[in-house]
């Protein structure tokens, strides 16, 4: 009788185990405001196990909502320009892990490529997560955070970036820019790298080159060191990730939440919109003249930046 009970006892225990850990499981959705079908990879981090699908396509304006562990940790991104060769092997232009397959299974994006970064509920039940260009850019990605407690700060780059990307860090193909490498992958410094005799926070600081990227996305992670300003915590949050979003619907959308970033998500005096690029989402419905202003705004400060540069540095 007695062993019964015990028995039954384990049962209702790991059973609740199971239906807590699902109920307390954290939802991210995935959605696609591209113009094109883009293909999201996962990463778990180290000691996190690998999640059952760590890679998919997305067609543009479609969504997929993925239940994620609580206590998970890892990386997401947008791999873009992906197909499949005679053999069969599929690759992707920028994003690719180089699995072969549509699924990731353990591996991580190849540089350049926009991260969100997550370690869910860590230090005091909170998550932290961040979007960082520390390994460069190649989509414009959203992150809004809806939870209990905590700061619960929308982050990202909204901006097209590979528009005004400087010419020594451009990935192109076809005649198009395709992604924006690191001024670190690019140029191989290691004062760019914060590596080396430059490996701490008081000795790497940030470079005319992750000023640039700051400048024009304040709340996203522009070095390795962009800590105070990049990083958002959240308790018991479920996540949108939004490619391609509209940097002005965003910004109207989130206007009324008072997340207390000490940044703002967006730098108007840098909108860059290109109509025709083939990644962006469509910006027909907001095309006007202060839109078409604020795109031509980014041409003038992105040369004068780069003249100065050259000038001083050259």
């Amino acid at each position: 009788m007695g062993r019964r009970l015990l028995l039954s006892a384990t049962v209702l225990t790991l059973l609740t185990i199971s239906f807590f850990s699902e109920v307390h499981s954290a939802s991210f959705k995935i959605v696609n405001k591209c113009r094109r079908t883009i293909w999201p990879g996962l990463l778990s981090g180290s000691g996190t196990a690998q999640l059952p699908t760590t890679g998919f396509a997305l067609k543009s304006g479609k969504s997929r909502t993925i239940s994620i562990p609580k206590s998970w940790s890892g990386r997401m991104w947008g791999r873009t320009h992906c197909g499949r060769d005679s053999t069969g092997k599929f690759s992707c232009l920028t994003g690719d892990c180089g699995s072969g397959t549509l699924e990731c299974a353990g591996s991580g994006a190849k540089p350049p490529a926009t991260l969100a970064e997550f370690t869910l509920n860590g230090a005091d039940g909170l998550d932290f997560y961040d979007v960082s260009l520390v390994d460069g850019y190649n989509l414009p990605m959203l992150v809004v955070a809806r939870g209990t407690r905590g700061g619960c700060g929308a982050t990202g780059c909204l901006v097209d970036l590979n528009g005004a990307c400087p010419k020594e860090l451009r990935v192109a193909s076809g005649g198009r820019v395709v992604a924006c490498r690191s001024a670190c992958e690019a140029l191989g410094d290691p004062r760019l790298c914060c590596s080396g005799a430059y490996s701490t926070p008081d000795t790497c600081g940030p470079s005319l080159y992750s000023l640039f990227f700051k400048y024009i996305c304040p709340r996203a992670y522009s070095y390795a060191y962009d800590d105070k300003t990049s990083t958002f915590t959240c308790a018991s949050a479920d996540y949108l990730i939004i490619f391609c979003p509209s940097p002005y619907t965003s910004q109207k959308l989130l206007g009324a939440r008072k997340d207390g970033a000490k940044l703002p998500l967006v730098n108007f005096t840098t909108m860059y919109i290109p109509s025709h690029h083939a990644n962006s989402a469509s910006y027909s419905g907001l095309v006007h003249t202060k839109l078409i202003a604020h795109a031509a705004s980014v041409v003038a400060p992105v040369l004068l930046f780069w003249l100065l540069f050259y000038n001083l540095f050259a």
